[in-house]
């Protein structure tokens, strides 16, 4: 099987965890590496996430970077309240784990995707499941690049129904609409995953009681993390039933996009005071005969969860 290169941009927290496991455990994915943001922790402890994750799952070649810190609008970033009683204040459910002998390679985020685009060209899938501040700011820098990638396939919008954060904005186009909107009306081809279909796929604790009963270690870890995600749903969303697979199903559409069907549409963020964070599509180019993106508007949840259960259950069970 054909592998495509992939490189995560990740603000690590529970989900982006998840997300992590799916990329290194799906047959047709090459993690290249990891790009860190900020979002649900500061940029610093994404990093420090990441590569405590991949030790655990045996993904030790997988280089992992430190991207920008702020918003292409701010001067700095501090974590929102909410954000770190969903994540716990470590992103990752307050859950110890071994610290890494790994160290966040020396080259910038921005400058290891802009070295990736050259190298990989439509072999390469960028998966940001955080906000766009480092895939904009690889574009301001070599605006080459976006005729050269294959694909970007993100988590975050939200197209058909409320946002998350606001009514009009989810959370990952909120932390910066300026650079979501640079990203969108590039000629880079995006697939937007959002929240018109990740509020769709959801765990609950009978599949993580699944990871426990492996009993390995890298099981048990991501079901204590899990779990805990799970718990704030259960408080914050209790009419869901479980939690949101929103990063990880970023990656299993960029894996196998039959999993959801799309709208082709241009799209633009808002970025004024009114709806800003909002994504809609451009009026000016309701008639473009090639759109520059795909949006997910319905998801086979049940194909889906099938697979990411018998993904993550194998590497689980594989590293003890």
């Amino acid at each position: 099987m054909a592998k495509q290169k992939i490189i995560l941009d990740l603000d690590t927290g529970i989900d982006d965890a998840m997300a992590i496991a799916y990329a290194v455990a799906a047959p047709n994915a090459d993690l290249v590496g990891i790009v860190n943001s900020y979002g649900n922790v500061v940029v610093e402890q994404a990093a420090k996430n990441s590569l405590q994750i991949l030790d655990l799952l045996g993904a030790t070649d997988v280089p992992v970077f430190e991207g920008v810190s702020h918003s292409l609008e701010t001067d700095s970033f501090e974590v929102m309240d909410v954000s770190a009683h969903i994540h716990g204040v470590n992103g990752v459910g307050e859950v110890e784990l071994p610290e890494s002998s790994r160290q966040v390679e020396e080259m910038s985020g921005v400058d290891f995707m802009i070295e990736a685009a050259h190298k990989y060209g439509k072999d390469l899938t960028i998966i940001p499941t955080g906000p766009l501040t480092n895939l904009a700011l690889a574009l301001r820098k070599d605006p080459e690049i976006a005729n050269l990638i294959g694909n970007v396939t993100l988590m975050g919008g939200a197209l058909t129904v409320p946002g998350n954060v606001t009514d009009a904005a989810e959370a990952n186009i909120n932390q910066d609409a300026t650079a979501a909107n640079e990203v969108f009306r590039s000629p880079l081809h995006d697939t937007m995953v959002g929240l018109d279909v990740t509020l769709r796929t959801l765990l609950t604790k009978k599949e993580t009681q699944q990871w426990r009963d492996l009993g390995t270690v890298a099981g048990e870890k991501f079901a204590d993390i899990v779990d805990y995600y799970i718990d704030i749903y259960d408080e914050m969303y209790p009419e869901l039933g479980g939690c949101s697979l929103h990063d990880p199903l970023a990656v299993g559409v960029a894996c196998d996009p039959s999993f959801v069907q799309t709208l082709d549409i241009d799209l633009l963020v808002h970025t004024g005071e009114l709806n800003y964070g909002r994504t809609t599509g451009d009026t000016a180019k309701l008639d473009d005969p090639n759109p520059s993106a795909s949006v997910a508007i319905q998801v086979d949840e049940k194909r889906y969860l099938k697979t990411f259960m018998e993904y993550l259950n194998y590497l689980f069970a594989n590293n003890k």
